[in-house]
Order: structure tokens, then sequence, then C-alpha cells
């Protein structure tokens, strides 16, 4: 992380980063995710299940590894957790050493990662806006010590195929990280003062602090929005993935095996190798 952009990611509480990702990478990702959305439709009805304390029913695929929730109708969202165990093109983006270095200019001490999830909007989907000053939550807490920039959850979104704003670009209101009031408005992106909407390109992503307000304006267009979303915070901090919210990391035996011991510590101490 540059000057620049750790002055606007202090301003602001994101930063639009271009060409994060190669072209080959690009397309390696894209090709796994649309394989994994195939096979999540086959399966999001059918058991076992596993209940989110924030409400929905998840998929636990006994093949793959992964949770999923939602539907491909107008207006749905599918979100697929724990895509690691899935396919080892996701790999890629463990321990990647550009998006490392930008997480420990904003994370301080030892980060881990702590949510992994596909995001697939459909046409008429809209991802409410949510963020800003949640006394009762601090784990997305924003700081500013003698250290620098010290946040707790942030996450890096990967765009992997182009996102206009009529698309259903990810929007946010920036500066909101350092708010000290709830917002009074709704949870509709679409409406809310002050929010933008953030276009990208194929390979672009875009790096925020949990703590500024954001969401996802209505995707009005028919393609179907996919974007690959790692969360990082603290190494204490728990599984932030909606399935398995506060407990450990849900790691397939597999997948940890394939894993080098930097890749590994991007998960421990709290992972649980399941088989």
């Amino acid at each position: 992380m540059n000057d620049v952009e750790r002055y606007e990611f202090d301003r602001q509480g994101y930063i639009v980063i271009e060409d994060m990702l190669d072209s080959d990478t690009v397309s390696s990702l894209a090709s796994a995710v649309d394989e994994l959305e195939v096979h999540a439709l086959r399966h999001l009805d059918e058991p076992p299940r596993k209940a989110s304390p924030w409400g929905p029913d998840y998929h636990r695929n006994p093949e793959l590894g992964y949770h999923a929730d939602g539907s491909n109708e107008e207006g749905r969202t599918i979100i697929i957790e724990d895509f690691w165990n899935a396919d080892e093109r996701f790999d890629v983006l463990v321990n990647d050493p550009r998006t490392m270095a930008y997480i420990g200019g904003i994370v301080q001490g030892r980060a881990t990662i702590n949510n992994s999830e596909i995001r697939i909007r459909y046409r008429g989907n809209q991802s409410g806006s949510h963020g800003g000053m949640r006394p009762e939550n601090q784990k997305y807490r924003y700081a500013f010590n003698a250290g620098g920039i010290d946040c707790m959850m942030v996450r890096m979104i990967y765009f992997i195929h182009d996102v206009s704003r009529d698309q259903g670009a990810f929007s946010v209101v920036p500066g909101t990280h350092k708010t000290n009031l709830p917002c009074p408005h709704g949870g509709n992106p679409d409406e809310e003062p002050g929010m933008i909407a953030l276009e990208v390109k194929a390979g672009d992503a875009i790096l925020f602090t949990e703590n500024l307000r954001h969401g996802g304006i209505t995707n009005r267009s028919v393609q179907v929005r996919k974007t690959i979303h790692v969360g990082y915070g603290p190494y204490w901090m728990l599984s932030q993935n909606q399935a398995t919210m506060d407990e450990a990391q849900y790691i397939t035996e597999s997948t940890f095996k394939r894993w080098d011991d930097d890749q590994r510590a991007l998960f421990k101490p709290w992972h649980r190798t399941r088989g």
C-alpha cells in the first residue's frame, strides 16, 4: 500500500485497486466460479443443513465442502461460502503477495482469513445497505493509532468480469467508517444519500473496512454479477461466514494438506480440519 492509497483508505474507508489480477488468473477463477454455481444450484435444497445464527439455513455440501444458500430466481442471490474446499483454482488467493501487502498496511499484528464467499447476484437483486457505526459489534471497528490504520474486519472483493452501475455495482458511502451516529436512512442503496456505485473492470479489486456503509445497487441487467470476497482481521477472530459465524473455519483435511505452511497460517489457530 503506497502513501496515496493509505491516505485514500483512511479518508474514504475503501480503495479501488486496478488490475489486481492478471487475465489468466481472472479466466481461471471465472471458470471455477461458473462451475461451482452450477454445482450449488443442483444441491441448494438438499441435506445436510447448517443453520446460521443470522437466519439462513445453509446447505453443507459433503462432496466439495462448501456452504450455500439462496436461489437463481429474479431478484435473488446465491452465496457460496468456504469455496476453498471446492476447487484448488481458488488457492491463488490464499497468501497472494500483493493482497497481503495491502492487508499488512491496515490490520495491525498477524492477520488471518476469516471470511470467504462467492456472491452470485441475479437480475433484480439488490444487496441492502449496512455498515457504519455499530457499537454493539466491535469486530468491524476502524481506528487510527501510533501504529497507523488499525482495522478489525476488512474485505477484498475480486472482480472476474466488468461491473457497471446497471449491473449491480458494489456501492459505498465514503467516509462513513468514521461516523459516530447510526445511519438514519433505510437499507436501500439505490436511494441512500451519498451512496456511490463503484464501476470496475475484470481483474480489479475493492478493499474496504466493514465499518464503512456499503451495499450493492440493483442489478438491472441480464448479466449475472459474480464476485469473490475474502475477509481478513486479527488472528484471534473466528469465522465471519454466515454459516459458521464465530465458529472455527471450515477447512477440509484435503484442502489443508495441499497448502504450504504460509497458506495454512492464514487459517490458524482456529481452523479445524474436516474429513
